[in-house]
C-alpha cells in the first residue's frame, strides 16, 4: 500500500520554516567558532596514509554547545607518560548554513582538500569560551531524525586536538600560537653580520722556508710535538706543528706546517717528532739565507662568521723568487684564530699584502614570518618556523624535512621562502630543546655503551 496522498509528511515550506527557526535559535543560543578544515599536505600512494596535515584557513560558524554543564570525556588522566587531557566537547551546527557559507570555499580548486558536503572527521573546531582547540571525531548527521523528512543540523562531537606536527597557520594569532611550542623543535643559530679577517706578515732572512714530511709515521692516538733545534745566537728560534689525519681509527701526520719560520739559521736545523703514541714518522726542511721570505703572520682582526678556514692570498714583489703560501687552519667561535704557513717564499723586497676570504655572509637581513617554510642552500633541509628572534639570532623550526640526515650545515646559508630574509648558520641543535623526552635517544645511545643489546645474550657468553 501507498501512503496517503492527503497527507503531507513535511512540505517544503514547513520544512524550509523549520530550518530558519532552527538557524535563528542557534544565533541566538549559540556561540561563535572557527571551523578549520583539514589538507592533507602529503599522503603515502601504497597504503594511502596521511603523512603530514596543515590547517591554513578559518571559517565562523554559530554552534549551540549541547553538554552545557562542563566538558564530558574521562578528563585529566596522570599516567606514567604524564598528564593527559581527555575533555570532549559536543557541539551543534546548523546544516544549511555549513552548506552555503563554508563548502562552496572548501572546494574552489584546491587539490589539497577532498571534496566535502559535510564536516569531517579530523577537522578542528577553535572553541573560544575555553581558547582550546578540538578536534571532530564523530559526525552525527541524522539527529534529530528526518523531522519532517528532513535533516537540519550535523553534531559535532569532539575531542581535545593532540598536536602532531601538522601545520596551523589560520591567521588568527590566538589559535596559531597555541602550538608554537608544540611538535619537535630544533634550534638554529644564526649569523648576523660578519666580518672579513685581517693579518699582517713579517718577513726577514735566514729562515726555514719550507718542511719535507718524509715518513707519516703509524700508530699516533694523538697529535705529536713538532721540535726545531734553537736558531745561532741572535737568531729566532722556528716553530711547527703537525696536522693529522686518521684511517681506521688510527691517526698518521698528513701533514707540518710552520707556526715561526726563525731567522739567524745558517745549516738546516734538525726536526724531531715526538710523542703522539705512534712511531716512524720523520721530517727535514730547506733554508734561505739571502734572500727574505715570510716569517710570521700576525692577525689584526679574527674576522666573525667563519664556519670554515678561510682561503689565504699573498700578494708583493718577489722578482724571480716564489710566492708564500699560508693555511688558515684554526676557526674558534666562528673567528679565524692562526695562520700556517705552507711555504715562507723567497725574494720579498717589501712586506707583502695578506688578504683573506670573507665569511660566507657578510650581513643577514630581513625576518622570518612564522610557519613559513625556510631552505638550506647547501644541505636543501625544508622546515617550518616556529620562532625567531632577531636580538639573540636564535631560529627554532620544526617539520625538520630530513633531520636523519645530519640536519643543516653550519656556514650554509638559510633562506626564508616568503619573508626572503637571509642568514647564515652558526650552529645547529638537531635535539628538540622543548620536548622533555627528546633525550631518550642520547640515554638510550649511552646505555648501549655498558650493555649491547646487539647480541643474543649481552650478560654472558651463550
Amino acid at each position: 500500500m501507498t501512503l496517503n496522498p492527503f497527507f503531507l509528511h513535511g512540505s517544503q515550506g514547513e520544512q524550509r520554516l523549520l530550518q530558519e527557526l532552527i538557524n535563528e535559535q542557534l544565533r541566538m543560543y549559540g556561540i561563535e567558532v572557527i571551523y578549520i578544515p583539514r589538507k592533507f599536505v602529503r599522503k603515502e600512494t601504497i597504503l594511502k596514509e596521511i603523512s603530514s596535515s596543515k590547517f591554513d584557513d578559518n571559517y565562523a560558524i554559530e554552534a549551540y554547545i549541547n553538554n552545557y554543564d562542563g566538558y564530558t570525556g574521562q578528563g585529566d588522566i596522570l599516567s606514567k607518560f604524564g598528564v593527559s587531557l581527555r575533555d570532549e566537547l559536543s557541539l551543534t551546527i546548523s546544516r544549511e548554513r555549513f552548506e552555503d557559507f563554508i563548502v562552496p570555499f572548501l572546494n574552489i580548486n584546491d587539490p589539497e582538500i577532498e571534496l566535502a558536503t559535510r564536516p569531517r572527521e579530523g577537522d578542528l573546531v577553535y572553541f573560544p569560551l575555553g581558547q582550546r582547540l578540538f578536534e571532530v571525531k564523530f559526525v552525527e548527521h541524522e539527529s534529530p531524525f528526518y523531522q519532517l523528512g528532513k535533516l537540519y543540523t550535523y553534531e559535532l562531537k569532539c575531542e581535545l586536538f593532540e598536536y602532531e606536527d601538522e601545520v596551523l597557520d589560520t591567521t588568527i594569532e590566538e589559535i596559531d600560537t597555541q602550538i608554537q611550542d608544540e611538535g619537535y623543535i630544533t634550534t638554529l643559530q644564526l649569523i648576523g653580520s660578519g666580518t672579513t679577517a685581517t693579518a699582517t706578515a713579517t718577513i726577514g732572512s735566514g729562515y726555514i722556508k719550507k718542511i719535507y714530511l718524509n715518513n707519516d709515521g703509524y700508530g699516533y692516538t694523538s697529535t705529536p710535538v713538532v721540535s726545531i733545534s734553537t736558531a745561532p745566537t741572535g737568531g729566532t728560534n722556528a716553530s711547527a706543528v703537525a696536522i693529522t689525519s686518521s684511517i681506521n681509527g688510527k691517526k698518521y701526520i698528513q701533514d707540518i706546517l710552520i707556526i715561526n719560520s726563525g731567522i739567524g739559521y745558517t745549516v738546516e736545523p734538525k726536526i724531531s717528532i715526538i710523542g703522539g703514541g705512534g712511531v716512524g714518522a720523520s721530517a727535514t726542511c730547506s733554508i734561505e739565507q739571502t734572500y727574505n721570505g715570510i716569517i710570521k703572520f700576525d692577525i689584526s682582526n679574527y674576522g666573525q662568521g667563519y664556519t670554515s678556514p678561510p682561503l689565504i692570498t699573498i700578494s708583493g714583489n718577489v722578482g724571480m723568487g716564489e710566492t708564500a703560501v699560508g693555511i688558515s687552519s684554526t676557526i674558534l667561535n666562528n673567528q679565524m684564530t692562526s695562520i700556517l704557513i705552507k711555504n715562507s717564499g723567497v725574494g720579498y723586497t717589501q712586506v707583502p699584502i695578506v688578504s683573506i676570504s670573507p665569511p660566507s655572509i657578510i650581513s643577514g637581513t630581513g625576518n622570518y614570518k612564522f610557519n613559513e617554510i625556510i631552505i638550506g642552500s647547501t644541505s636543501g633541509i625544508k622546515a617550518r618556523v616556529k620562532d625567531w628572534d632577531k636580538d639573540t639570532m636564535t631560529l627554532k623550526v620544526s617539520y625538520v624535512d630530513d633531520a636523519s640526515s645530519g640536519g643543516f650545515y653550519p656556514g650554509e646559508i638559510i633562506v626564508g621562502s616568503a619573508s626572503s630574509a637571509i642568514y647564515s648558520v652558526k650552529e645547529y641543535q638537531s635535539f628538540d630543546n622543548i620536548d622533555k623526552y627528546s633525550q631518550n635517544k642520547q640515554i638510550e645511545e649511552e646505555a648501549d655503551l655498558i650493555i649491547d643489546f646487539t647480541e643474543s645474550n649481552p650478560f654472558g657468553n651463550y
